[in-house]
């Protein structure tokens, strides 16, 4: 009932900035959280950052706070991930995520749908 499509993913050099989006459609309720996932090679998929619609409360994984920022769009439909002072460990696969549940989880068990994710590489 709801597809997710991620954009923006590119190759950058360390310390640089970038800017991924989900446009999100379909059937979203609303009161729903957005968020974002990422997953390096032979790594385990890391929590990184999720917004809520009802309050616009969010929360951020701890290697991200400070860098990263998640916003939306006027219609709400779709999210951005606003990527600062990359590093070469933030090389991953990003995707993002939609749930129905109250609360900022940081579990892609809190999650009900998923994009396809897109390749952000920072070179050192």
């Amino acid at each position: 009932q709801v597809t997710l499509v991620e954009s923006g993913g590119r190759l950058v050099r360390a310390g640089d900035s970038l800017r991924l989006s989900c446009a999100a459609s379909g059937r979203i309720f609303r009161s729903y959280v957005r968020a974002w996932f990422r997953q390096a090679p032979g790594k385990e998929r890391e929590f990184v950052a999720a917004l809520r619609r009802s309050d616009g409360g969010t929360g951020y994984g701890d290697s991200v706070k400070g860098r990263f920022t998640i916003s939306r769009d006027n219609a709400n439909n779709t999210v951005y991930l606003q990527m600062n002072s990359l590093k070469p460990e933030d090389t991953a696969v990003y995707y993002c995520a939609v749930g129905h549940a109250s609360s900022l989880s940081r579990s892609s068990r809190g999650y009900d749908y998923w994009g396809q994710g897109t390749q952000v590489t920072v070179s050192s």
